[in-house]
Formats: structure tokens, C-alpha cells, sequence
């Protein structure tokens, strides 16, 4: 009989060290989970950073070095069937300013189409606390709406530049932006 018991006693250590083995692990999955959420690979939603103006805040997105801003500005379109097609409206329209007053153009824009959507965009010197960066510059039309994207970071890089714009179209901007625009 003493056999038995100690057995008993043996597999009931053992499974209680069992429940308490999958508690722990429950829990330090719940917080990786999170943790990943917020500072894993890909793009994290983050604060926007800039003051409230006319148009309203946007919304922002950050991957590694590089971070996205994009809001919807209502009416601001100054031709509604070419949209945007030029540097200077590019210039004025896309809250580069908003990083830097002082912004240089590194070139000429080129034209850009994220979706559906068709405008210009262009790269930009800008003088941050972090240093010189380059910023990016988008400005679409939706009807007699513009689409407005600003990233910051290694934009000079055409690999960063494309992955940016992939995330523009993906499914976590685009639900946003038409939930944004349906407001309208």
C-alpha cells in the first residue's frame, strides 16, 4: 500500500507540475504575443506626431526605421479629373513641411499609382532631430479629394520606397482610409 501511495503522490507532482509548466508558458505566450504586436517585424501603428490642423489628424505606421503618415485631405483636389501633376502641387499639398520647413527636393517627382488611385510623388532631403533623413512625398486624388502619404527613413532606397508603397495598398491602410472617406 505504501507503494501505491508514493506512486500516487509521484503522478500527482508530476501533473501538477504539468498544469503549472502550461500557466507559465500560457502566459509568456500572451506577452510575446503582444511584445511582437508592438515591436516585432512589419508594420506597427503608432501616434501621430503632428499638430492638429484644418484637415485632422492621420494615422501612422512604423516598420524598422521607417514611419508612415497618411490622412485624407477633404476638397483640397485643385483639378478633379488630372489630380495631381506636378512638383509644386506635390510640394505644397503632402505635409513634408510638417518635418522640416526648411525641405530640399532631391529630384524631379514621377508619377505614382497606389490602387486605384493615381497622383505624384517625390523624395526629399529634411533635417530631423536624428539627423538628415529623406522623406518621401505622395499625393493621390479620390475624385475632388487628395490621399496624402509622408514616409521618413531610407527612402532613398527603391526597395523601401516600393515596400512602402505595398503597405499603402494593403488591407490595414486601405479599410482606414475608405472608412475615412466614407465619413465625407
Amino acid at each position: 500500500m505504501s507503494m501505491l501511495s508514493r506512486r500516487t503522490l509521484i503522478m500527482a507532482s508530476l501533473a501538477g507540475l504539468l498544469v503549472v509548466g502550461l500557466a507559465v508558458l500560457s502566459r509568456f505566450a500572451h506577452w510575446y504575443k503582444a511584445w511582437m504586436d508592438a515591436f516585432g517585424p512589419g508594420w506597427h501603428a503608432t501616434a501621430w506626431p503632428f499638430l492638429r490642423d484644418g484637415y485632422g489628424p492621420g494615422r501612422a505606421w512604423r516598420n524598422g526605421e521607417t514611419t508612415v503618415y497618411v490622412r485624407p485631405k477633404f476638397g483640397l483636389c485643385a483639378n478633379c479629373d488630372t489630380g495631381v501633376v506636378d512638383d509644386s502641387e506635390v510640394d505644397q499639398v503632402t505635409d513634408v513641411d510638417l518635418l522640416d520647413e526648411k525641405f530640399t527636393a532631391v529630384g524631379p517627382g514621377a508619377r505614382i499609382r497606389v490602387t486605384d488611385l493615381s497622383g505624384r510623388a517625390r523624395l526629399y532631403n529634411v533635417a530631423t532631430p536624428e539627423g538628415s533623413r529623406t522623406a518621401w512625398a505622395i499625393a493621390v486624388n479620390y475624385q475632388c479629394d487628395l490621399v496624402v502619404a509622408l514616409a521618413i527613413g531610407r527612402l532613398d532606397d527603391a526597395a523601401v520606397r516600393e515596400e512602402t508603397r505595398e503597405f499603402l495598398e494593403s488591407n490595414t491602410v486601405q479599410i482606414w482610409l475608405n472608412q475615412q472617406l466614407e465619413r465625407r
